[in-house]
């Protein structure tokens, strides 16, 4: 997923400009040609990151549509569904950012694994970023929105302040992440997240329920 020759850093400035510049252009366009596809060995770095963050703005808004007040007992069963479905593959993108920086710095004897280790890999720490940049751009909308009552400007706008300190924050910490493992001072690696409601053999309302179907049908 990383072009050894061109690929030199992690930077949280980049990715943060990143998530910023496509949520503009998707919230411009219909469900752009990321809906639905999956990163692969031969993606480079940035577009694997668009991938992971396309989850993420295709899940808030499916969210949204369960907040709908006339949404149906059947449009809220769809939107469950669709929930599910898309926060598994956000996890599984998020995973896979960390399977390639792993995989790129494995022939470099990183990361030490004698060194600290980190609580937070940097997969997930770009996909919290991914929220983040959501979170800015809907707050922003709504401190510039015409038609707000009195007061609704001043509120978001002491939202988005600490909304963007919290990704200040966040990107720091990337970065100091990557820089040490870089320099063998620290260590980060893959958590699965290891989701159980989509996997039949896990879910009980699932396997409960295809074992009931079974029986009635003998």
């Amino acid at each position: 997923m990383l072009d050894r020759e061109t690929f030199t850093t992690v930077s949280a400035n980049e990715i943060a400009g990143l998530h910023d510049s496509l949520i503009r252009d998707w919230h411009r366009e219909a469900a752009g040609h990321w809906r639905g596809k999956h990163a692969n060995p031969d993606m480079g770095w940035f577009a694997a990151v668009a991938l992971q963050h396309r989850a993420n703005f295709e899940l808030w808004h499916i969210e949204d549509e369960a907040r709908a007040p006339g949404a149906t007992d059947a449009e809220l069963a769809d939107v469950k569904r669709r929930v599910d479905h898309t926060n598994q593959r956000r996890n599984d993108l998020a995973e896979e950012l960390d399977r390639a920086l792993l995989a790129w710095l494995e022939p470099r004897g990183l990361p030490n694994l004698a060194a600290p280790l980190n609580s937070e890999s940097p997969g997930l720490m770009i996909d919290r970023l991914s929220i983040l940049a959501l979170k800015i751009y809907h707050t922003r909308e709504e401190a510039e929105r015409a038609d707000a009552p009195h007061g609704h400007a001043a509120r978001n706008l002491e939202r988005l302040a600490i909304l963007e300190e919290q990704r200040a924050d966040l990107a720091g910490c990337l970065d100091a992440l990557w820089r040490e493992t870089l320099t063998g001072t620290r260590r980060f690696k893959l958590y699965r997240q290891l989701k159980m409601y989509n996997d039949p053999s896990l879910n009980p309302a699932i396997y409960r329920d295809a074992a009931g179907t079974g029986q009635a049908g003998e």
